[in-house]
């Protein structure tokens, strides 16, 4: 049985559907020139309120930096809106880089979420008002604990820049928004600031891309940071064939292979490799391979790295000389060959 309700549903979805069409039907279309023109307008907008940011950076700044690497506790970055969206992106780039960090929304922490807080902890608040009323309500409890405050700030003359210890402004002369309301300048601006800051405090805790490596072990990021050649040779075959090989042995040792080369060796030691492009070389310069070898058509001094180097150091290699296999050595002796699908299938190509 279908109750009254369920028809009442319909009725109002298919009207919302013809509604749907005729917004669609009447909706404005812009020619390219147009849409060209307003995304131009709005980068350079959004450009010229960066560059504004070299001016900024002062005392203030440099006594935030000293102050973050000094602290025994963590970063704490509070704000609402768009900019607690910019907030919780600085709180990954610093965590991501080794300062521990943690986002508290405004909202929030007036009801319950101050707990969180420790007494060595030093706290952001991101704003471009500094005015709203989280803010004003917030700021106050955060001087009665005793935690440093830095306002990270589109309005040096707000409540929030008056409350706090240092001020980080990144004030701009407008939004991109053609209505000179919807965050997008200031919000850039935010991000721009906040990875100024990240990236000193990463350099002045002298921060290696291996310690970047223990915070990010998974992905394609991790994988560029640790994986090592031999990760990837290991699983595959090892193709090789002795310096005076048969070409016949040559061809069933790459297809066995499955690696497109096979390389060639003399007592362990890696004298050259034959590609299948090697292969087709060679079935257009001679007639008959009968009393052909390995030496005799592969090309000398391949490209070798020791099978423990990364293989995102590998790919960097593979792409500057514009090949498709690398080969791996241990101790200076060949110990396998790593694909450049191999590379590709982990996300490790550059």
């Amino acid at each position: 049985m279908l109750y009254p309700s369920f028809f009442r549903c319909a009725k109002i979805l298919k009207g919302v559907d013809q509604f749907t069409f005729i917004l669609r039907e009447n909706r404005t279309l812009h020619n390219a020139e147009n849409i060209v023109a307003w995304a131009r307008e709005t980068i350079e907008t959004e450009v010229s309120a960066v560059r504004q940011l070299s001016d900024r950076i002062d005392r203030d700044f440099v006594e935030v930096v000293n102050l973050i690497l000094n602290s025994k506790g963590r970063v704490v970055i509070t704000g609402i809106g768009k900019s607690a969206a910019i907030a919780m992106k600085l709180v990954a780039t610093l965590n991501s880089t080794g300062t521990p960090s943690m986002f508290m929304h405004a909202a929030d922490a007036v009801h319950g979420d101050l707990g969180m807080i420790r007494e060595d902890d030093v706290v952001v608040g991101v704003s471009k008002s500094g005015n709203t009323p989280e803010i004003k309500v917030l700021a106050p409890l955060l001087k009665t604990s005793g935690n440093k405050l830095i306002a990270m700030v589109g309005n040096r003359d707000s409540y929030l820049a008056s409350m706090s210890d240092f001020i980080l402004d990144y004030s701009v002369d407008k939004e991109a928004c053609p209505n000179n309301l919807a965050p997008t300048s200031s919000t850039t601006a935010q991000l721009v600031l906040g990875d100024a800051l990240a990236v000193c405090l990463l350099n002045a805790r002298g921060f290696t891309s291996g310690d970047f490596a223990k915070y990010h072990p998974g992905g394609a990021l991790g994988k560029r940071l640790y994986t090592r050649l031999y990760d990837l040779s290991s699983a595959n075959e090892k193709p090789e064939v002795d310096r005076l090989a048969s070409v016949r042995e040559v061809i069933v040792e790459m297809t066995s292979g499955r690696l497109g080369a096979v390389a060639v060796t003399n007592h362990g030691n890696v004298v050259g490799i034959i590609t299948d492009g090697d292969i087709r070389r060679m079935l257009e310069k001679y007639d008959s391979t009968t009393s052909l070898k390995a030496e005799d058509i592969m090309s000398i001094n391949p490209v070798t790295m020791d099978e423990n180097e990364l293989a995102a150091d590998g790919a960097k290699l593979m792409a500057e000389k514009k090949i498709g296999q690398i080969i791996t050595t241990r101790n200076e002796k060949y110990s396998g060959m790593v694909h450049i699908h191999d590379l590709s299938r982990e996300g490790i190509l550059l």
